[in-house]
């Protein structure tokens, strides 16, 4: 299966021509540590064998076969082997467009909506997040969004709610953590050093190390690495060469991209792109 990363690992991350929306990924890992890092949407994620480690800011979720992961945008945070053996699964990578739109069509929740829980024990949900996969891999389109919006509509009834809005950032140190993350994605192929960073922003590094933790929950290097592959992913989707996006993002070479794409992301880069060519070239009915 495409994007093999080892002895008896594989994975396969792709999209259905007719869902934009929602990513795909199946797949078993064993040595594989995704670093710390966040999505833009949603994660929903269910474990078929073995024990998956996900680390978040509230603590170390064990899933295990017939729980539910549920990861809400921008939070944070890492995956590994719980087991020797490693584990498999499935996951779906719905945007926040999507879930919101679903939870305004078929819930009485109104707003940006999120997941009070972050893992649950629910194997029928499991059971509809497999049935998505094998619904888009057969190419049926309606099949695979209809069991999405019952599942996000499942998930959201048992366990959601809307999420606060943002207040003020009046604090000075919030200020300061998303002007550095503004010139950050400015500069993202040059970046300052964090002192020059803090020297502009009128604040010393180790205040600015401290409140860009705490605002996004990682520091700007760690944070810094996950946006530049998210850049190359949309580089890569609308057909921009690996190394070409190496170079646009900031990695010294493609290697350095190969290298980080792969750990966020669970697939190398050209296997991405591959998966991706592929699906909008076919449309329905691609094989698995």
């Amino acid at each position: 299966m495409a994007g093999a990363t080892g002895p008896a690992e594989w994975a396969r991350h792709w999209q259905h021509a007719e869902l934009p929306d929602l990513d795909l990924l199946r797949a078993r890992y064993i040595r594989h540590t995704f670093p710390r890092h966040s999505h833009e949407g949603y994660v929903f994620g269910a474990v078929t064998q073995g024990v998956e480690d996900v680390e978040l800011p509230g603590g170390t979720v064990h899933a295990v076969p017939g729980s539910v992961v549920m990861i809400n945008p921008e939070v944070p945070h890492t995956a590994r082997a719980g087991v020797p053996e490693g584990w498999v699964y499935a996951t779906l990578y719905p945007s926040a467009r999507a879930v919101n739109a679903i939870a305004a069509d078929m819930t009485n929740l109104r707003g940006t909506v999120g997941f009070t829980e972050t893992s649950v024990a629910d194997p029928y949900a499991a059971r509809l997040i497999g049935e998505v996969h094998r619904a888009a891999e057969e190419g049926n389109a309606l099949a695979a969004d209809s069991v999405l919006r019952v599942l996000v509509t499942r998930l959201l009834t048992r366990h959601g709610s809307v999420l606060p809005a943002p207040g003020p950032r009046a604090a000075a140190g919030a200020r300061d953590a998303a002007r550095a993350r503004a010139v950050l994605e400015s500069r993202m192929s040059e970046p300052p050093t964090l002192e020059a960073l803090a020297t502009e922003l009128g604040t010393s590094p180790f205040a600015l190390l401290r409140a860009f933790k705490k605002q996004y929950g990682m520091p700007p290097h760690t944070w810094l690495t996950d946006a530049r592959v998210r850049r190359a992913r949309r580089m890569l989707d609308a057909g921009t060469a690996p190394a070409a996006a190496a170079a646009a993002v900031g990695f010294t070479d493609q290697p350095h991209l190969n290298r980080h794409f792969t750990r966020i992301v669970g697939v190398p880069p050209g296997a991405y792109q591959r998966e991706r060519a592929r699906t909008y070239k076919t449309g329905p009915g691609v094989p698995g």
